[in-house]
């Protein structure tokens, strides 16, 4: 049986190619404000996750996608037991909707605004991951593995240089959306944390920083 990620990641790249090549799709699916306002289209929040700007776009998010959500998913079990799953294909569905609200609350009427992608998603399962592992180094893509550093520091890193770029504006990247996402994805697992299991995530990870520092 396939594991969710690995089900999204098909879906994704089914739809997203699909979308490559024939215009209207593209269209229908992707994040436009004004067609949620005035035509209450508001399942293009989520569609919009299933779609991307070009084959670099897709394979970009799909293997950050698999890198950190194959393990996110294996701990939501763990934590969850049978519930585990389902909470972690919630959080990614929502994660696409939570992520876009400031972008569709500044955009609303923006007839030349559009958002494709499943970056504030992706960006919910990577900072869940790093909520659940603070000390498990992380790096970018093709750097070598000395320029790693802890989840917790390379999350840090990661929200400081969003919001500059975010607040400087230009280029044809949603750093709101990877913001969003990425706060959505701790408080997700905070709740969830809280209600259904007797792990806390914030206090554990709260105490694994501090033996860092120790």
């Amino acid at each position: 049986m396939l594991s969710i990620t690995v089900t999204i990641i098909i879906i994704t790249c089914l739809v997203s190619l699909a979308a490559f090549y024939n215009e209207k799709i593209l269209n229908d699916l992707i994040f436009w404000p004004p067609a949620i306002s005035n035509h209450r289209q508001y399942y293009r929040f989520i569609t919009c996750g299933f779609i991307h700007a070009d084959f670099f776009h897709l394979a970009f998010n799909m293997y950050s996608f698999y890198f950190f959500g194959d393990l996110v998913e294996q701990q939501f079990v763990a934590l969850f037991g049978d519930k585990g799953k389902l909470f972690y294909a919630l959080m990614y569905i929502t994660a696409l909707v939570i992520c876009l609200l400031p972008t569709y609350t500044k955009n609303i009427n923006n007839y030349n605004y559009r958002s494709l992608g499943a970056s504030g998603a992706v960006s919910a399962v990577i900072f869940a991951f790093i909520f659940l592992n603070p000390l498990q180094k992380v790096g970018l893509l093709f750097l070598p593995p000395d320029m790693m550093v802890p989840g917790f520091i390379f999350g840090a890193l990661y929200l400081i240089i969003s919001t500059y770029l975010d607040k400087k504006g230009g280029g044809n990247i949603n750093h709101s959306a990877h913001i969003w996402g990425a706060i959505y994805g701790i408080a997700f697992l905070s709740i969830m944390g809280y209600l259904f299991s007797h792990y806390h995530p914030m206090t554990e990870f709260i105490n694994q920083v501090q033996a860092y520092f120790n």
